[in-house]
């Protein structure tokens, strides 16, 4: 069984996926990557005019930069047009290091994988997430709490 977003792609699932998957690929390849960050978000305004469609593909601009341990620039950027459980990504995706090309492909990881092989590498943790949370406090009738009562 699998879960739909709306009928369309989770940009944070994209950016995740593609980050993983994009540095283990770079680092296949023999590029000692010392760190790539991702972040996705819809085609166009980011406003889905209309509701979700079989016959209209959802697309995520995907923008990774990061750098390799000689301290070349690296990107990853391209369209994502499918995302399946952190296994794999599909669309048009070009890696760049140090403004030349380190590959062109169609997608990245394998969307047959069984579920156990993603997120993570078996015997090592997965990843973690952090929460900031702010809270605005109301003291009014403390003259010490500023500014404003907050």
């Amino acid at each position: 069984m699998v879960a739909c977003e709306g009928g369309g792609l989770n940009t944070g699932a994209v950016a995740f996926t593609t980050d993983q998957l994009g540095t283990e690929e770079l680092e296949r390849q023999g590029l000692d990557v010392q760190w790539l960050n991702c972040t996705a978000s819809y085609d166009g305004d980011g406003k889905k005019s209309e509701g979700p469609s079989a016959s209209v593909a959802t697309v995520a601009n995907v923008d990774c930069q990061g750098e390799d341990k000689e301290g070349r620039k690296i990107t990853v950027t391209g369209k994502v047009t499918k995302e399946v459980n952190g296994r794999c990504v599909r669309g048009d995706l070009t890696a760049k290091v140090g403004g030349k090309e380190w590959f062109h492909v169609e997608g990245l990881g394998n969307c047959e994988a069984p579920a156990s092989d993603r997120p993570g590498q078996p015997g090592q943790p997965g990843p973690t997430v952090t929460v900031t949370v702010t809270q605005t406090i109301w003291c009014r009738k403390d003259p010490a709490c500023v500014p404003e009562g907050k």
